[in-house]
């Protein structure tokens, strides 16, 4: 039985909301002109579509069909160089070294392990825009990684009076999800908030084939490892933003949000292992059972002031944000094989990030050009603490295994200064460049061996970006930037963290930050109706920080991460998007890139390896009529190097339609891998291991829902708009360069 729930607790009151302004039909009064509208964190107000930045890409998400059941996962696949996994990690030109922010700053559900859960139980619905900054100027702070940025702008309204959507969608197997938000904005006052819960999750099936070296014999000794994980888990969250008016230039704005989920799941994993020399073969099952919840929060306020110059601005902002996640997990071993008795054994992990951000940014116009500055203070406290117990299968006392067990903490505090200046040097040049300061101070607690390390440094971060009007229809983009990518608290923690019986992990604490620097030269143009946009890119990275494996015991091999000798990539990006013909339009892109690493091999050796990729998605969304609209989208995901091997290439292929069924409600159908290709494989081939480990997930996966429009637009064609992926719309030269605070 397919389970729709329909949630509508907004509903109500903003209809009467907006049948009260209607009634009362007011012309605007001087309390609430259009420029004192509330500012907040967006790109755009609702409708307009988003332009390119001299210093970023913006890609129109919302108006994506499958937005209304889909996650922020989805929304981020449909965004050029961008791929999420079934996991939920996220690549940006094929590398993993990518933040992710929120309105321009960083939230503790975003970062480490946390990520990909969070990502695949955000509602897409929410998410206006997708700011892509492959090279971060000098107002972006180098927390959660450092890297390139994906900048998710979530929707606002600004408009007067009231407005909601509810969309309500079952799927297969049981899934489900629901979500409504709504605003309303009267006078110096503005209103906007949200909730949402969903049912879902990816059941998941894997074979992994691995030949080790026997020491003692010189001989490479064969195992396998099937398994099966399922679960569908329980996510709900609810956000809301106040915002008021003290006058015409100063605003206040305070904004929270809540989102949990569970971490329930079972898994079954069958091992067959070879004989050594000190070892005999061993034919054994695994049963997991895990539950455990997750809960993320956040709560901020901000200030904004308009000066008496043009464009002076003031924004002050303060978040605070948190990520707490619970799990136990009991383990059951049966053995068939090898003579060793049936064990079992619990594990359980209590992880946290606590995350304040305090930032200041100014900006006023200087000597015909834009000055901006800014600082940040900011602190990120992690702390996990894992608990692994033996279970006597005589007395079924549980025992601590110390070498499974460990508590650790993080606590790291960034103080950063910056300063830019923009220019438009005539009709044609436009140029932005920036310098960043930043101090980091690390205070690293190994609580179960007693050992405590700290350390600090300063880093300078300078970044430039120049525009050329080459034509009245295309530009010319030049950009450079310096980051640096620290590790985040599981790279660091020494300790052994179990995964399973053939993988366990552990951090390492001598890893050094990793400077990057990257260089783009971008053209764009239009031909006829098509827009195009053509960067080419080189990117270099010092003290890369790349996975390494060996072997720590007999068949199990630890996943730990160093610094290798160095790295880089390069390649040619593209995006080509238009209506082909007046009910046709089309959206792809495309990176062929190659890349290249050096790292050392588990016998000590330096090995470089190299990886040509193509990776592109294409999607065509065809009017059939005024109310019906099919979307067909096909992703690529090319070959990726992963320290001591890679991950193979994948596609999937999805489909949706959406049938207006009055202006107001809509009927939409979607299915994601219609042809069941979706797979991760990863091969590794170095002195020691030969190991291919391939998962598969679950194949097609159905929704079908409704969406209900109260308030706003008259018709569905004017909240839904074409999907765009276009460059050139707006300035040329210089481009618009505010947005969102992000000191």
């Amino acid at each position: 039985m397919h389970k729709i729930f329909l949630t509508a607790c907004l509903a109500a009151p903003l209809t009467a909301l907006a049948q009260d302004q209607a009634a009362a039909a007011k012309p605007t009064t001087s309390a609430k002109p259009k420029e004192a509208a509330p500012v907040v964190p967006s790109v755009t107000v609702a409708g307009e579509r988003p332009t390119n930045r001299i210093d970023r890409q913006v890609y129109d998400v919302k108006s994506d069909i499958s937005s209304t059941n889909g996650t922020a996962a989805d929304a981020l696949n449909n965004v050029p160089s961008v791929a999420v996994d079934p996991d939920g990690t996220v690549t940006l030109r094929g590398s993993t070294n990518v933040q992710i922010l929120v309105d321009g700053k960083p939230s503790a559900m975003l970062q480490g392990d946390n990520r990909g859960a969070t990502l695949q139980a955000m509602n897409a619905d929410d998410v206006e825009s997708v700011e892509v900054i492959n090279n971060p100027g000098a107002q972006f702070g180098n927390e959660a990684g450092g890297g390139p940025i994906l900048n998710l702008v979530m929707r606002r309204n600004r408009k007067p009076g009231g407005f909601a959507n509810v969309n309500a969608n079952g799927g297969y197997a049981g899934r489900y999800n629901s979500a409504a938000s709504g605003s309303y904005n009267e006078g110096p006052w503005g209103f906007q908030g949200g909730v949402n819960v969903r049912h879902d999750g990816r059941n998941s099936t894997a074979v992994v084939s691995r030949d080790r070296l026997d020491p003692a014999t010189g001989a490479f000794v064969h195992s396998s490892q099937t398994s099966s994980g399922a679960g569908l888990n329980d996510m709900g969250g609810v956000n809301g933003t106040v915002s008021y008016n003290l006058d015409q230039n100063d605003t206040l704005t305070a904004s929270a949000n809540y989102m949990g989920r569970g971490n329930d799941q079972r898994g079954i994993d069958h091992y067959v292992n070879g004989a050594t020399a000190g070892f005999p073969a061993t034919d054994y099952v695994r049963t997991t059972a895990r539950d455990g919840d997750a809960k993320n929060f956040s709560w901020g306020g901000r200030y904004d002031h308009k000066g008496a110059l043009p464009n002076e601005t003031l924004k002050i902002d303060l978040r605070v944000s948190a990520s707490e996640n619970d799990s136990n997990s009991a383990y059951a071993n049966d053995y068939a094989a090898g003579g060793f008795p049936n064990t079992r054994a619990n594990q359980r992990n209590d992880n946290s990030t606590h995350i304040v951000d305090f930032t200041g940014d100014y900006e006023r116009p200087l000597a015909g050009g834009s000055l901006k500055a800014g600082y940040k203070v900011a602190t990120n406290k992690n702390n996990f603490d894992t608990l692994y117990t033996d279970i006597n299968p005589l007395t079924s006392v549980a025992m601590v295994n110390p070498a499974r067990s460990n508590r650790f903490d993080l606590e790291e505090t960034v103080v950063a200064l910056y300063g830019s200046y923009q220019l438009k040097l005539n009709d044609r040049w436009g140029a932005l460049a920036g310098l960043r300061t930043e101090y980091t101070d690390m205070d690293i607690h190994q609580i179960t061996s007693g050992v405590e390390a700290k350390n600090n440094y300063t880093n300078l971060i300078p970044s430039f970006f120049a525009t050329y009007k080459a034509t009245e229809t295309a530009n010319m983009r030049f950009a450079y930037a310096r980051r640096i990518r620290r590790p985040n608290a599981n790279d660091l923690n020494p300790y052994v963290v179990y995964r399973d019986e053939f993988n366990v992990s552990s951090g390492n604490p001598m890893l050094k930050p990793t400077k990057t620097d990257s260089f783009e030269l971008g053209y764009e143009t239009k031909f006829g109706a098509l827009e195009t946009n053509l960067r080419g890119y080189y990117r270099k990275d010092t003290d890369a920080i790349v996975d390494y494996r060996t072997f720590i015991a007999n068949n199990v091999l630890l996943t730990t991460r160093q610094n290798g000798e160095g790295s880089h990539s390069s390649g040619l990006e593209f995006t080509v998007s238009g209506k082909l013909t007046p009910s046709l339009t089309l959206n792809s892109s495309g990176n062929l890139a190659r890349s290249q690493q050096t790292t050392q091999d588990d016998s000590g050796a330096l090995v470089t390896r190299s990886a040509n990729s193509l990776s592109g998605r294409v999607r065509l969304n065809y009017a059939y009529s005024a109310a019906t609209q099919v979307q067909m989208a096909l992703q690529m995901q090319g070959k990726t190097l992963s320290g001591q091997g890679y991950r193979s290439p994948n596609h999937t292929f999805n489909l949706s339609v959406r049938q207006a069924v009055t202006p107001r409600l809509s009927l939409v159908g979607t299915v994601t891998d219609l042809f069941s290709t979706n797979k991760m494989e990863t091969v590794i081939n170095s002195a020691t291991l030969r190991e291919t480990s391939t998962r598969r997930f679950d194949g097609r996966v159905f929704y079908l829902g409704l969406s209900y429009r109260i308030g706003g637009p008259a018709t569905a064609a004017d909240n839904h708009t074409e999907p765009r992926f276009g460059p050139p719309q707006g300035p040329g030269p210089g481009g618009p360069g505010r947005g969102p605070s992000e000191g």
